[in-house]
């Protein structure tokens, strides 16, 4: 079979790769659909990210969807034919924090397509894949894209859960990348009554009122226009940052009200924060790395139809020109989330 490379920058490959059979409670995946992540570019513009380095060839990869091609003896729950959703996250269960209930912070974590440990978590860009049956989420009534959607919808999940109880609350969503607009819909989903988003790109910003949000905001046209909410102290209950960007998060605080909730999603790389700004309205600066438990959640919320994020798959590319789908990947003007199709 084949499978998606990356060797250093711009050093993207389509190589062969062995087939492995699946062993006891493991099934083997014939791929379908597989989403170009920020991360993926991260390792394809730049050959990592922060002191993430590639140090060994990796296959990339890990929003990916499949059907059921063979079953390990002992599995249960699923057929051949079956497609699948294929969470990524594979923590150990027996560390530390997979034992108090944090397994998104597993130490010994295997997440696909991953170069922070060495050797390198080889990732799912692969026409086949053995995976573990407890990774595969039925994923009837979708379509692999949508099913390879599951992966990021999760990160969005797990933020809105970070940031506690949103049923009537006024937020703010910087970034309408993927994840911001998938945080537009899950923070709907969880009952805001007003979402502002903002970005760079007005086709991004297009997304997110699609999305659901009810203003958006061009930050690059009216970079002032978050002032307008800094009166009485602030407005905004609840802050996603999905840029990673200091600047976004800095102009955003001012917009938050005293004892607002800052959930950091983006991970664009070391801030200076104004923490009197942050002592002094008592914000909560809370982190959201990951997911778990949310993973079968996202599924379920697509299958019944709760969020919709078919509009948000805007490209889809053969695995034969798998590379011009990461060329495109990062075009912002133009691309919201772009899959690649394996067969």
């Amino acid at each position: 079979m084949r499978a998606l490379v990356i060797h250093a920058p711009k050093d993207l490959r389509s190589e062969d790769w062995p087939i492995e059979a699946p062993g006891a409670g493991q099934v083997l995946i014939h791929m379908e659909a597989g989403g170009v992540c920020g991360s993926d570019l991260h390792y394809y513009n730049h050959g990592g990210f922060g002191p993430v380095r590639l140090k060994e060839p990796m296959v990339l990869g890990h929003e990916v969807s499949g059907r059921v091609a063979a079953l390990g003896e002992n599995v249960e729950g699923l057929a051949e034919g079956d497609l699948v959703a294929i969470n990524p996250s594979r923590p150990c269960g027996h560390c530390a924090y997979c034992l108090e209930g944090a397994p998104n912070h597993c130490l010994n974590m295997r997440f696909y397509g991953s170069a922070m440990p060495f050797p390198h978590i080889q990732g799912a860009f692969r026409q086949a894949l053995v995976v573990d049956a407890g990774q595969c989420v039925k994923a009837g009534g979708l379509s692999p894209g949508e099913a390879a959607m599951a992966e990021p919808l999760s990160v969005a999940l797990h933020a809105t859960r970070r940031a506690g109880d949103l049923f009537g609350k006024r937020v703010l969503v910087t970034g309408c990348g993927p994840i911001g607009v998938l945080a537009v819909l899950s923070a709907r989903r969880a009952g805001a009554a007003e979402i502002v988003a903002t970005d760079l790109e007005d086709k991004a910003l297009s997304f997110a009122a699609g999305a659901g949000a009810d203003r958006t905001i061009n930050v690059a046209k009216d970079p002032d226009a978050l002032g307008a909410y800094a009166a009485g102290k602030g407005y905004f209950d609840v802050l996603y940052e999905a840029t990673g960007a200091e600047p976004a998060l800095v102009s955003a605080l001012a917009a938050m009200r005293p004892r607002g909730v800052v959930v950091q999603l983006g991970m664009g790389g070391e801030m200076t924060l104004p923490m009197l700004q942050i002592t002094a309205k008592e914000l909560d600066l809370r982190g959201s790395f990951r997911f778990h438990e949310e993973f079968p959640l996202a599924v379920e919320l697509m299958a019944k139809g709760l969020i919709d994020v078919k509009p948000l798959i805007s490209h889809t590319i053969g695995f034969d020109e798998a590379i011009r789908a990461f060329e495109i990947a990062g075009d912002r003007s133009q691309v919201m989330k772009a899959q690649i199709a394996f067969n």
